[in-house]
């Protein structure tokens, strides 16, 4: 297995990270002990980058990781976001979750809660998870600098956000990353994000690069998951759409037998393939499918298969979140 790394403008991270939030939340039954041993097992596959967010659980995630990380805290690299406002929050309990708010008393008493449940007295990137229209950026990001000068934040980022919030973000203080879904069927980025990152020096930071799992054959119809999974009702994953998108997970099967690697490693490889400025952060909550992951590592792609993939892997039909979840990116 290679051992990788990569920098996200200064900060240096495994090539491939690992998303957490599947271990606590939105992907059906979980089993906490076998999230907290798949976090353990990164590690030792050469994996330190760790996602996770305070609306995961909510507020469970945060914990997990950091009772999976006790006793070896530097030796990983942990991002978590903040958004909505957890005054009332009852861990595990979506419903009691509050409205989004990015001012600077909220950034300031969210990372506390984040400090806590990690049981760390740093954070290495902090993201706003949502850019909050109502509060300007700028005030939002210097808030976060403030963090930095006191050490409780390392690096700071941004999640779905426009290319006009990074470029002003980034001139109040240096933005490390941006986090945006980003995969062989959402490809988006491609045509502001990206350019914008490179242009400001920001590292990119990929979520769902296997497209919640569906481009890794691991579901092929929304019945086939647990009943409070959020993708049952997913736009990619109901009616037409569904229909289509069998089509295209089908064409990432058939490259991937090709190569003798497995649908899931094709489509790391390809993200990985679009930059050394790129870590994606693939989640699971199960080993067997990180160590699978970390197979694409090893995978290599040529200009002819990066050209094929093009010509024969179309963009997914339908949106990637219903109305509601759209209204919240690219802010």
């Amino acid at each position: 297995m290679k051992q990788h790394t990569r920098t996200l403008r200064d900060l240096d991270v495994s090539s491939l990270g690992l998303g957490c939030m599947g271990m606590s939340a939105f992907y059906g039954s979980a089993d906490e002990s076998e999230g907290i041993r798949t976090i353990q097992r990164a590690l030792e596959l050469g994996v330190n980058f760790l996602d996770t967010a305070q609306i995961y659980g909510p507020l469970t995630n945060e914990s997990l990781v950091g009772r999976a990380v006790k006793g070896h805290r530097d030796a990983y690299v942990i991002a978590t976001k903040f958004n909505l406002r957890m005054d009332d929050a009852v861990p595990g309990d979506p419903s009691t979750v509050g409205r989004q708010d990015g001012s600077a008393a909220h950034v300031r008493s969210s990372i506390e809660g984040s400090l806590t449940r990690l049981g760390t007295d740093y954070v290495d990137l902090y993201y706003q998870h949502r850019v909050d229209p109502n509060v300007p950026i700028e005030e939002t990001v210097g808030a976060l600098a403030e963090l930095v000068a006191e050490g409780k934040v390392r690096h700071i980022g941004l999640s779905e956000a426009s290319a006009e919030t990074i470029r002003r973000a980034h001139a109040v203080h240096p933005v490390t990353a941006v986090q945006t879904e980003y995969s062989l069927w959402s490809r988006d980025p491609e045509a502001e994000i990206l350019p914008t990152c490179r242009e400001l020096g920001i590292g990119f930071v990929p979520y769902s690069p296997l497209g919640r799992g569906f481009l890794a054959g691991r579901f092929s119809s929304p019945e086939e998951l647990d009943k409070d999974d959020f993708r049952r009702s997913g736009p990619r994953f109901t009616g037409d759409n569904l229909t289509a998108n069998l089509k295209l997970a089908a064409k990432v099967k058939e490259i991937a037998a090709e190569k003798e690697v497995t649908p899931a490693q094709l489509a790391i490889a390809w993200v990985l393939a679009q930059g050394d400025d790129l870590v994606p952060i693939p989640g699971t909550k199960r080993r067997t499918y990180l160590e699978q992951n970390v197979g694409a590592l090893d995978v290599e792609l040529t200009a002819d298969d990066l050209a094929r993939i093009d010509a024969e892997v179309p963009e997914a039909a339908g949106q990637r979140y219903d109305e509601r979840g759209m209204s919240a990116v690219n802010k």
